[in-house]
């Protein structure tokens, strides 16, 4: 492998890493944030109403999946050009 492809291979390799651990931390947050909402609600009276995440919390967490997939994507898109130099 020459040296310009082996380059932008350990780039592919250091954005699939940020990627993967941008989507990990995301969804930890999510299982977390749900896991809490749910002892909230537990802790409820019947009749109150029910309780939803915020949605700017949602939102952010679909902002932080649609990073973390970006990334896995253009590590793939990296790999593939250094495999054709």
């Amino acid at each position: 492998m020459a040296w310009p492809a082996l380059l932008i291979n350990a780039v592919a390799l250091l954005t699939a890493c940020s990627g993967a651990v941008v989507l990990f931390i995301t969804r930890l947050r999510a299982q977390r944030s749900m896991a809490d909402l749910a002892v909230r609600s537990e802790e409820r009276a019947i009749d109150q109403p029910m309780l939803f995440l915020d949605t700017r919390i949602e939102r952010a967490y679909r902002q932080a999946y649609r990073i973390g997939f970006a990334g896995l994507g253009l590590a793939l898109v990296l790999s593939w050009l250094s495999t054709h130099l």
